[in-house]
Parts: structure tokens; sequence; C-alpha cells
């Protein structure tokens, strides 16, 4: 059977860095690489196990009450084995399919897709988890077309589908080559845009539609300094712009007081994401306004995804206005990043738990080239995937006027099984496993063990076994 992937295919990833990339300072600088050897997989497992939400995470107009782990099996030719874990969001990934089946029907469609290219890898050869991605991800995005009945199907669906079989081929390409740490793993052509070694990474909460503000004052109180606050809630526009501004005024008499020591002027910045939910700039602008009348305007640190990904109009004019403008969800792939940041976007949000690892490389290059800072957005995800996304988060660059990574994190503020899904974590005690005063210790401890995901759990790999 022919390879997927072939030394040409290796070579336009793993280079010499990209024209116009500079090391940033601190950053350790790796052993040269030498040329990875096919790695031929000869047997793949996949399971999932669901574990249910404390009550309904709102957003996008939607609900979501349980969450979908997906574990992806790879074993090569020499025998080493290895698991990647996933989680599924069918509504953040593409709300139509999650409004046009039951919960679970949606869950399954995306796990039919991991399914496949599992399928698709079984028998074959890759070199690199980069390279793989490219020719695994446009056939998996046909097939969810075909199965979801969406000729249109969101990138970011087939995406997170392969989330799983992504963080295995990344495991599996690092145990094969005699790799045992994250930054030996990343190819030089990405060193650039993960070059940071933050000795602290903010770890920020999630407020869903609803969050009393008696939980959003006693988050306030444990330190957490830096509020994601879902917006763009149900109903028609005129409804929903009048529920985010009773929402925006009731966090900001709760949080306006309140002082922090990580940001330059002391106080709490707000972090709003609308998940596409705003129609038209006209009625973001409004909200806004409202923001400057009460007062909270200059709090707003970041606005992330205010429109669908169809929307082409410029955002120079919000961004001037103050906040970052993030593109998050439509920032599919590197060359949806580059169309957005075109668009006057001047923030993006990146998710190796959601969009892959490997995209997610891709998509932090070509933010550094163009000087666009980044941060790590959550999917509500399980401990272990927490560490994936804070290897990234502790080496993006530092984000304008902070001095520390960041990373949203909300699974331990929604998960029922919390404290025993941390359990199944390989360092649960470990300091810069929980947060500490609003933020992860990322000492040196963290960056020899990588956050543990070099780890196997023994709790997931025994789904698969």
């Amino acid at each position: 059977m022919t390879p997927l992937l072939n030394r040409r295919s290796f070579l336009k990833h793993t280079g010499t860095a990209l024209a116009g990339a500079a090391i940033a300072p601190g950053f350790l600088i790796n052993q040269p690489q030498t040329m990875p050897k096919p790695i031929r997989v000869q047997r793949v497992n996949f399971n999932f196990e669901r574990q249910p939400l404390r009550r309904p995470f709102g957003f996008k107009g939607g609900q979501i009450t349980g969450v979908w782990q997906t574990i992806a099996y790879l074993e090569s030719e020499s025998g080493t084995g290895k698991i990647g874990l996933g989680t599924q969001s069918v509504l953040w990934s593409d709300a139509r399919v999650f409004a046009g089946h039951t919960e679970e029907g949606g869950n399954a469609l995306m796990y039919a897709m991991g399914e496949r290219a599992l399928q698709l890898i079984n028998g074959q050869s890759f070199t690199d988890p980069i390279a793989l991605l490219d020719e695994l991800y446009p056939q998996v995005h046909e097939y969810g077309k075909t199965i979801t009945r969406q000729p249109d199907l969101r990138k970011t669906f087939a995406l997170n589908a392969l989330v799983a079989l992504d963080n295995a081929a990344w495991l599996l390409y690092a145990a094969e080559n005699g790799y045992d740490n994250f930054d030996e793993m990343i190819p030089k052509a990405y060193h650039p845009g993960l070059s940071a070694r933050h000795d602290k990474v903010a770890a920020i909460p999630a407020l869903g539609y609803g969050t009393p503000m008696k939980e959003i004052e006693k988050l306030a109180e444990e330190g957490f300094f830096i509020m994601k606050i879902k917006i763009g809630a149900s109903g028609d526009q005129q409804q929903m712009l009048e529920k985010d501004k009773a929402f925006l005024k009731a966090i900001h008499d709760t949080l306006a007081h309140r002082e922090t020591p990580h940001t330059p002027d002391g106080k709490i910045p707000y972090y709003f994401d609308a998940n596409g939910r705003y129609d038209k700039k006209e009625t973001l602008h409004r909200f806004l306004d409202y923001a400057e009348q009460i007062g909270a305007l200059d709090r707003i640190a970041v606005l992330e995804e205010p429109f669908g990904e169809r929307n082409q109009e410029s955002v120079q004019d919000i961004a001037e206005r103050g906040p970052r403008v993030a593109a998050d969800e439509s920032a599919h792939t590197d060359e949806d990043t580059l169309e957005r940041i075109e668009q006057g976007y001047n923030a993006i949000a990146v998710k190796a738990v959601a969009k892959t690892l490997s995209m997610t490389m891709k998509i932090a290059q070509v933010a550094y080239e163009r000087r666009v800072p980044c941060f790590c957005a959550d999917l509500t995800v399980n401990p272990i995937l927490v560490e994936w996304n804070k290897n990234v988060a502790a080496r993006l660059p530092a984000f304008p006027g902070l001095n520390i990574g960041l990373q949203e994190t909300n699974g331990w503020q929604n998960y029922k099984n919390w404290e025993e899904m941390m359990s199944y974590h390989p360092y649960p005690e470990a300091k810069w496993a929980k947060p500490d005063d609003g933020v992860y210790q990322t000492n040196k401890d963290f960056f020899e063990k990588s956050g543990g995901i070099f780890q196997e759990s023994t709790h997931y790999r025994g789904l698969v076994a």
C-alpha cells in the first residue's frame, strides 16, 4: 500500500524556520532534528466516554448537558502503541448540526468521522503528524458533509473530530523518534510561534448565560482576574442585545470595584465571546455604546468571534474603539487565519484541544509572523487535555499588556465528575495541575514533564486496550 506521505511533504513542514520569523527571547534552542522515520500503523482502536455536566451549559443560542470524551489508539509496526484524547463539541463546531439532531445524535456523527479517519490511516504510513493531518482532513471533511447532510459543513467540525487521532499521532511520532518532551517534538518551522517560556499562565473561567452573580463574585475572590463572558443570548437580535446588556450590567456591577495584581491598572478585564451570534456591526456597536455608557468599555480586553464566518466586513472600526477583536472558530485553518487578520482581527484564539495540535502550530506561526497575539481558548475539556492546551499557552508570545500566558479553562466549572476525572491525570497533585490564585504555576517541573502528556493514563488506556 502506498504511504500517505512522502519526503517532500515532510520537508514542507519541518524545514528551516519561515522567512522573517525570529526565535523569541528566552526560548531554549533544541538540538537539530534529524529526518524522522516513516511510521507504519498496524492497529487502531477508538472509544468514547460520556461525561455529564453539572448543569446545562449555554452558548450559541443552545445548551449542552454532557460531553463525549474520545480515545484514539494507534499502534505501529514496531509494537509501540499510544493513545490520544479528544473532547467533542458539536454545538461549538457547527450549531446547525447540533440543532438538526438530538444531542447524542450530533455526537455520534462527529464520532463517526473520527472512526473514518482511523480507518484511513490503518495499514498506512506517515512521517510527521502535521503532514498526516493535511492528508486526512480533506477526506474526513468530505465524509462529514455526506453524513451530516451539510454541504458547507464547517471546517472546525472535521478538525474537532480529528483531535484524538492527532494527539495519538504526536505521541507515537515522539516515541518512534526518541523525543521525550514537548519542545523536542515541535518541528523547527513552528518553533518561533511557540518560543516563549512563561512561568505563569492565567486560568480564565467561562461564564455562560445565567451564571449567578454570587458564583462570579466567588471566582474573583479566589483570584481569577480575567473572566470569559458568553454573550449572544438566545432570541432574535433585539432580544439578544437586551439580554446581553443586562448580563454585562450585572457583571460590571459585581466586578467593577475588584482589583488584581496581574494587570497594569489593577482592574479585572472582561473577555467577551459572542460565538458569531451578532448579525451586523450596527448591533455590536450598540452593545459597545452601552458598555461605554455604564463605564465598562475600557474593561473589555477581548471581543471574540462577534460575527459569523461568512461576514467578510472589516472589523477595524470595532478594534479602534478599544477591544481586541479575536477570531476563534472562524479561523479554522492557517489560511482562514490570514483572511481574518486581513479583515482587521488583531487577536487569535487558538485551540489545540479543538482544532488539533497540528493545525494550532500552523495558526500560531502565521499569527506570529504578522505580529498578531494569540491566546488559548478551551472546549470544556478533561484535565489531561487542559495540559495539552497549557503546553501551547505557556509558549505563545505574551499577550499585549500582560507578561504571562493566557488560557481559558472551564472544565472544572462544568463537569459533574471533575474530581474523578482529575484522578485520571498522571500528576494530579502537581503544583502546575491546578490554578493557584487565578494562575497556573508553569514552573521548571511543568516544562520538564511537559504537563504529563507523555505519561499514559491507565483509565483511558483501559477503554481502548
